[in-house]
């Protein structure tokens, strides 16, 4: 392997399943080292983990990295958003985080919303109208369920906050990420004194939130990592503003991830601030804006639909009429925390590739559905959809986006594009770069175009008044414990 020419950065991901590390080189984008380790979630009506788990999985991705890690110039972590992490006054864990996919605070979503003026009033005020996923919601429900947890809270941390402060000792977030609490207004770029005086959360236990480009801390002398003390720690940032960076994304250019959740998002310089709640108004970690729809059901989803067929994930067969709502965990969008999967039109000669096909085409009908809202009005339409995640290299996932969209999709070569967007915000601290400009550099977006095929409008359609017919059904809770 040839010497790096420039200095290493190190770009972490901590997402819901593992923590990824890759070392790069700053100057050229190569990738010199990488690590990955597990961790768990709770399963059952709740979505949790231990924050400890992230620390130890980050030491082991480290590991894995070897000498290059230690020759880091700096460092920066994306991680998962939304996720309550609630820490005692020696900085440990007072309970397990509560992660973006824990739906248990639906109820308080909805009272919160009508507490504090109405949709249009929170979308207007934070840029988005929370839901079950949103950390104000999460710590209503702790406040509401777990008191002797609330009382015992001296800081509450995002997870990619969780591990900058045990790197720096300093509590602090960045915009992107504090975006999608529910408590930082979008107009004012700070935390709303009224959303935490209603749900009772001193301001005193939020971090400090670093401008982008700032530098966040250096490394502190005791941990565990491989890095020199004094190495320069970035402001980090939520996972989905990571990826933006990472791809050095422009205004316009939309982009549909499809992992454990799917999201379609694209950076606009006009803050969002949508009433249905369809997409919420985070910002990025730049300067600019990047609303967002997220839906809870994507791969995970489908390979769950796969594996109780008995097939392959890529054993679709076409000609369906079948509909399959993959709600398998409630949904944020549409907004149906207590939904469950729904299968509709199901006949003798229906195959099984037939019924996998369809929770493909559910699982996308979702996320096209909200890309218009997401796209400024003077996007240009024929710009190809930058299909990432876990999923993008999936010939079913790419042809089912391709059909239903009816747009150039294209899938860039670069993997690990959260922990590559936190390194390339690495490497601006170190270069003075807006770090976009670092990964366009790097050329991460680049990757075949699948060219546009005509749209699936009679799917599209067929889909959409399923979902209009079985609303009531779908809306009910049902009560699983």
């Amino acid at each position: 392997m040839s010497a790096a020419e420039g200095p290493l950065v190190v770009g972490v991901d901590t997402s819901t399943q593992s923590t990824k590390a890759l070392v790069v080189d700053a100057s050229t984008g190569r990738v010199v080292a990488s690590g990955q380790a597990p961790h768990t979630v709770s399963s059952g009506a709740g979505r949790e983990s231990d924050p400890r788990q992230w620390w130890d999985a980050l030491c082991a991705a480290l590991d894995q990295c070897g000498a290059p890690a230690r020759e880091a110039a700096a460092v920066s972590i994306g991680g998962q958003q939304h996720g309550l992490v609630t820490l005692d006054a020696q900085g440990e864990p007072v309970r397990p985080a509560l992660l973006w996919n824990d739906v248990r605070s639906a109820p308080q979503a909805r009272r919160l919303v009508e507490e504090l003026g109405g949709a249009k009033a929170w979308a207007e005020r934070t840029g988005s109208v929370p839901a079950a996923s949103f950390t104000v919601t999460k710590w209503a429900w702790l406040a509401e369920h777990e008191p002797e947890s609330v009382r015992a809270t001296a800081a509450v941390r995002l997870p990619h906050d969780y591990l900058t402060e045990r790197l720096t000792g300093q509590g602090t977030t960045d915009r992107g990420d504090a975006s999608g609490t529910g408590w930082w207004s979008s107009g004012a770029e700070a935390y709303d004194a009224e959303v935490l005086g209603h749900v009772g959360l001193d301001p005193a236990l939020l971090p400090r939130v670093v401008r982008p480009g700032e530098v966040a801390g250096t490394v502190r002398e005791t941990h565990d990592l491989p890095f020199a003390k004094g190495t320069l720690v970035a402001p980090g940032t939520g996972d989905n503003a990571a990826a933006a960076l990472g791809l050095g994304l422009r205004p316009g250019t939309p982009v549909l991830s499809l992992g454990t959740s799917g999201t379609v998002y694209a950076v606009s310089t006009h803050r969002p601030a949508d009433p249905t709640g369809t997409v919420a108004g985070f910002a990025d970690a730049r300067g600019d804006w990047l609303p967002l729809a997220c839906t809870l059901n994507c791969t995970l989803a489908v390979d769950r639909v796969a594996a109780l067929l008995g097939l392959d994930r890529e054993a679709v067969e076409p000609g369906t009429d079948v509909t399959l709502l993959p709600f398998l965990d409630g949904e944020r969008t549409p907004n149906l925390p207590h939904a469950s999967g729904l299968l509709y039109g199901l006949r003798h000669d229906t195959t099984a590739g037939q019924l996998l096909q369809a929770a493909y085409d559910g699982a996308v009908h979702s996320l096209l559905g909200a890309l218009d809202l997401v796209l400024d009005a003077d996007a240009d339409r024929s710009t190809p959809l930058l299909l990432i995640g876990g999923g993008a290299r999936g010939t079913a996932w790419q042809q089912t986006v391709r059909r239903l969209s009816g747009r150039p999709v294209q899938v860039p070569e670069a993997k690990e594009l959260v922990a590559l967007g936190a390194a390339a915000q690495a490497a601006g601290l170190l270069t003075g770069e807006d770090p976009a400009a670092v990964a366009r550099r790097w050329n991460t977006a680049r990757g075949p175009v699948l060219e546009a095929v005509e749209r699936d409008e009679t799917t599209l359609t067929r889909i959409s008044g399923v979902l209009s017919d079985a609303a009531p059904l779908l809306e009910r809770d049902h009560g699983r414990s």
